[in-house]
């Protein structure tokens, strides 16, 4: 069994549908893929901003550094505190 071929595309738009369809020219088609392009771009440099930022917050959380002296240790301070015969002295 041979297959019939299919018939040939017409060359011109007949249907009235079809002529009222505006085809976009290669200017259009090259604009509107180049401002998809900047968008694009414009978006993944953003979330990869944001990927850095959330990571260095997460790796640097509760980090901080002091260069006072640390607290002498509670015992030593337990020491010095005046024994219960002794009066202790209100100045106001």
């Amino acid at each position: 069994m041979a297959a019939t071929p299919p018939p040939p595309l017409p060359t011109e738009l007949t249907t009235p549908f079809l002529k009222r369809i505006n085809t976009p020219s290669l200017q259009e088609e090259a604009s509107v893929g180049v401002i998809a392009g900047v968008i694009t771009v414009v978006f993944i440099t953003l979330l990869t901003v944001l990927v850095v930022i959330i990571i260095y917050l997460y790796k640097n959380k509760g980090s901080y550094h002091t260069y006072e002296q640390p607290e002498a240790d509670v015992s030593v301070q337990m020491e010095n505190l005046p024994s219960k015969g002794e009066k202790e002295e209100y100045f106001i």
